[in-house]
């Protein structure tokens, strides 16, 4: 297993319950309720974006947007864009902020304040303690998550169903200390599924994979997936739900002999902590695979253009 993934996506737990104890100091800074708010990043900041955008929603705080920063709205009304960027270097995020100086209030949510975006954003939140050597993200996306989901929970307003961010990171030390769900090293594809906030989830598994193990996944809504993407799943591929699974899906899939992979339903884990079973996966898979996670093919730890 590869020394510096594996020891960086073993400490989420830890770090998620660093970034819930930072949430009440944060909280000026961050979206608060009635706000109009669009959250934007790329990559797995992005796909943490959607994941927040969705429950903030649900959380009665406020309508918000998800964007990848090169697809911001500008012609859109908000009262607060909220960028995650771990480098605080990425091209598409500093030119974002740069644009809307002075004419949208501006948050950066990162984990190196010593980069261009300390002065690109009006404000500024640093979950160093979260950074990365790691060209892959891991830890500092689902501890960026971690803090918004903490930030939701100090308001008396997370979603129904959703569980603490110390229940999350107690089913994280679960997911590290389990075995991986059986067969999922000998399949040839997976496709990822969510609904809700963690269609986010889903979409960031697909790219860890594709990142880390250079591995063929695709994701989609759970609905979405009945609409022609299940023909890709058959015998020696897999389906993967991140929450809990639609009724009548378990049978449509066992109908293709693809496997199920679905556990964090009532009683199964947190679904952030099943990503982490994920990112254990991704590292297994390159390691089966002769790659090294380390150091992914045609990637940089950030997108300077």
């Amino acid at each position: 297993m590869s020394a510096l993934t594996a020891e960086e996506l073993a400490t989420q737990p830890a770090c998620w319950r660093r970034a819930a104890a930072l949430a009440g100091s944060a909280a000026a800074d961050l979206p608060a309720p009635g706000e109009r708010v669009a959250v934007v990043g790329c990559g797995t900041s992005w796909f943490m974006a959607q994941a927040y955008a969705t429950l903030r929603e649900a959380a009665g705080q406020g309508e918000t947007d998800a964007y990848a920063a090169s697809e911001f709205r500008y012609a859109r009304p908000y009262d607060r864009v909220l960028a995650i960027t771990r480098s605080g270097t990425t091209t598409e995020v500093l030119a974002l902020l740069e644009r809307l100086a002075g004419r949208i209030p501006t948050t950066a949510l990162t984990a190196d304040p010593a980069t261009p975006v300390k002065q690109a954003a009006d404000r500024l939140v640093v979950l160093d303690f979260a950074d990365e050597r790691s060209v892959v993200q891991t830890r500092f996306a689902t501890s960026a998550l971690a803090l918004l989901r903490a930030q939701l929970e100090l308001a008396g307003a997370l979603p129904p169903g959703v569980r603490t961010v110390e229940r999350a990171a107690a089913d994280a030390e679960r997911a590290l200390a389990g075995p991986l769900p059986e067969g999922l090293l000998a399949v040839e594809q997976i496709t990822f599924l969510g609904a809700g906030w963690t269609n986010g989830l889903a979409q960031e598994a697909g790219l860890k994979l594709r990142e880390a193990a250079g591995f063929w996944t695709e994701a989609y809504p759970a609905m979405e997936y009945r609409h022609g993407p299940v023909a890709i799943t058959a015998p020696g591929r897999a389906a993967w739900m991140f929450g809990t699974l639609p009724e009548g899906l378990a049978g449509q899939i066992g109908a293709t002999g693809g496997l199920l992979v679905a556990d964090s339903a009532a009683g199964g884990l947190d679904p952030m902590a099943d990503l982490v079973r994920v990112h254990r996966l991704a590292v297994g898979l390159a390691t089966a695979r002769g790659l090294d996670p380390d150091r992914p093919r045609a990637l940089t730890r950030s997108v300077q253009l």
